[in-house]
């Protein structure tokens, strides 16, 4: 029989998950599902929605009897983590018997098992093995081999395991599933977001390191340290290159990464020889086009206030209402306050560690290799072979 991986639709959070599962103790199964079935009749329509944004009102507005009381147990626990009208994942993933979280006393009451007390305990082997069912773990190994990642970065790999591990297939199954997965190892701080784009987190190279040698039979993790090891010696290799090119080409260096990110019209205003630069852009925001005056430091030491004054004094001659200054060193500790002074005109602080994110984000400086390619057995083709 197979050992399905990613089975909970509408996946939670684990802290949701808790929220639920002490919240309907005492509650039979059956009162539970009556419940968010009672949620799930006046859902309304996209002509006619229903907010659901604010429980203290709707609860008493909509429900009543026993389907009321328990909507505001969930509610009322853990500093109203759970909107009881988003509580069907949760039922979903703690009736799941395979993960053995609730069970039923001889009265019908729903209270915590053994391996769910170890669970609301954050008990460490039990958060791992849900996280390698869920497949959390292989959303960290993806993540652990790339500097960062956006979502469609990683949505090849993610079909592709779940089209051998699981029985989502369509486009939309996979998105979403995709998606609650990363949004909960961003809660538990596993992984971070920035934008649009995912970044494994020290902790969770740790979680990960420690769920990988339960799996030493697995070549891959081999396979990712090396490419680890591999990013970050070219990351270093690109900070090399930016500390000792050409000042003018480093401007044209900058004016191409702005061009990645969407600016227009990306003007080098001047060839300086004090390894600064001013590159003038237009950017949309909103529905407006604005002027931005971007000024980059190619210095070690570390910028003060006085470049942030200078560039803002800057802006009006070229008809901007904000401006970046980007230094490939560090910013003294009272810049970021300097730089949102009240009043002023807001200037973007980007120091060496972030540029050299934003241009392996946005690909400038750097090429992706596809050069490894990882064979997996299709065994749900051999388990969907028909035998007449």
């Amino acid at each position: 029989m197979r050992n399905y991986k990613v089975i909970t639709p509408l996946f939670p959070t684990y802290d949701q998950t808790r929220a639920m599962m002490k919240a309907v103790a005492g509650c039979s199964v059956k009162s539970v599902r009556n419940m968010i079935s009672a949620i799930q009749e006046q859902t309304g329509t996209p002509q006619n929605p229903v907010d659901w944004s604010e429980p203290d009102h709707w609860i008493k507005e909509r429900l009543s009897g026993e389907d009321a009381k328990i909507a505001w147990q969930i509610w009322n626990t853990d500093n109203h983590i759970l909107n009881p009208r988003h509580s069907y994942g949760c039922y979903m993933f703690i009736n799941n018997p395979l993960f053995d979280l609730m069970q039923t006393d001889e009265d019908g009451g729903w209270h915590p098992s053994e391996q769910g007390r170890l669970f609301l305990a954050h008990d460490e082997a039990t958060l791992r093995k849900l996280d390698d069912i869920e497949g959390m773990l292989q959303l960290l190994e993806l993540l652990a081999g790339r500097e960062q990642a956006r979502r469609a970065d990683l949505l090849p790999e993610w079909q592709a395991f779940l089209h051998q591990h699981s029985k989502f297939a369509s486009p939309s199954s996979v998105k979403t599933t995709l998606y609650a997965r990363l949004y909960n190892l961003v809660e538990r701080e596993l992984i971070t977001r920035e934008g649009m784009s995912y970044k494994i987190t020290e902790a969770g190279r740790k979680w990960l390191g420690k769920a990988l040698p339960e799996r030493q039979t697995d070549p891959r993790k081999e396979l990712l340290d090396a490419v680890k090891r591999y990013n970050q010696q070219q990351k270093e290799l690109l900070r090399e290159q930016i500390s000792t090119m050409n000042p003018y080409k480093f401007e044209h260096l900058v004016g191409q990464l702005l061009e990645a990110m969407g600016y227009e019209q990306v003007e080098v205003t001047k060839a300086s020889g004090d390894k600064g630069v001013d590159v003038v852009g237009k950017v949309q925001v909103g529905i407006t086009t604005i002027t931005e005056v971007v000024q980059v430091k190619r210095m070690q030491n570390t910028i003060t206030r006085p470049f942030i004054d200078q560039l803002r004094g800057a802006l009006p001659y070229h008809k901007a209402i904000r401006g970046t200054l980007i230094t490939t060193g560090k910013f003294a500790a009272k810049c970021a306050e300097a730089a949102l002074f009240p009043g002023a005109a807001p200037i973007t602080l980007i120091d060496g560690d972030r540029l050299l994110e934003l241009l392996i984000e946005n690909n400038v400086g750097i090429r992706r290799s596809n050069a490894v390619e990882l064979l997996d057995v299709d065994l749900q083709l051999f388990d969907e072979l028909d035998i007449e």
